[in-house]
């Protein structure tokens, strides 16, 4: 499997097939990709807010969309076909299987003024060739411990840049009860209100006997 951070929380898997998670790229500062180059099988969706819903519109229409049954029917009104999920359920979609966690933190379409809510926000396990955990927007909680006991994660993707989210020290918490082979940080240094040093929750991690890896949006590695 490779995976590759298109930079916030956007990474694209290249496993059993090709599947891009909140694939945020046209309005994303830090993200050097063009929309109309990517090319993937599946599109998944963890929340409706615009900075993880993002190019969903364009890019499902070449591919299969999965996410949140709301979100599902939501881009069913522009002619985007999908599988709706939701939390604890999942859907084997070519050879990849997707489960949804839950996740702590709000969604809602910007697009719509937030009259069409997305309904709850979610994480995703990804299994296409290996498992990787994909947690969303979210607060620190004590189930991801089941996240470890159900689903032994090979990668855990943690946003760390606060205010939003969990924090690098409460990621770090998390990246213990998680305990994936590799813990890569997402969802940090997009804008100034979510700055985080990620070579802190790198260093926290690791004293607990974690792995960290760091990408840099663009960059790509084997799992």
């Amino acid at each position: 499997m490779k995976l590759k951070w298109l930079g916030h929380s956007c990474f694209i898997i290249e496993g059993n097939d090709r599947i891009i998670i909140d694939p945020y790229i046209t309005d994303n500062p830090v993200c050097n990709e063009n929309v109309d180059d990517i090319d993937v099988d599946i599109v998944a969706v963890t929340h409706a807010h615009a900075d993880h819903f993002g190019d969903t519109l364009t890019i499902a229409k070449r591919a299969k969309l999965v996410a949140m049954y709301e979100i599902v029917q939501y881009a069913a009104k522009y002619g985007i076909e999908g599988e709706g999920i939701n939390i604890g359920g999942g859907i084997k979609i070519g050879n990849t299987k997707i489960i949804m966690t839950p996740a702590w933190h709000s969604s809602g379409f910007p697009s719509a003024e937030f009259k069409f809510g997305g309904a709850i926000p979610a994480g995703l396990i990804i299994k296409s060739g290996a498992t990787v955990y994909h947690a969303g927007d979210t607060a620190l909680f004590m189930d991801m411990k089941l996240i470890k006991e159900l689903y032994k994660p090979d990668v855990a993707l943690l946003p760390i840049g606060g205010r939003y989210t969990m924090d690098a020290e409460q990621a770090a918490i998390a990246a213990e009860w998680i305990d994936a082979k590799i813990t890569i940080p997402m969802h940090y240094n997009t804008w100034p209100a979510i700055k985080a040093n990620p070579e802190e929750f790198k260093r926290m991690v690791e004293e607990k006997g974690g792995k960290v890896i760091i990408l840099r949006p663009g960059e790509e590695i084997e799992i």
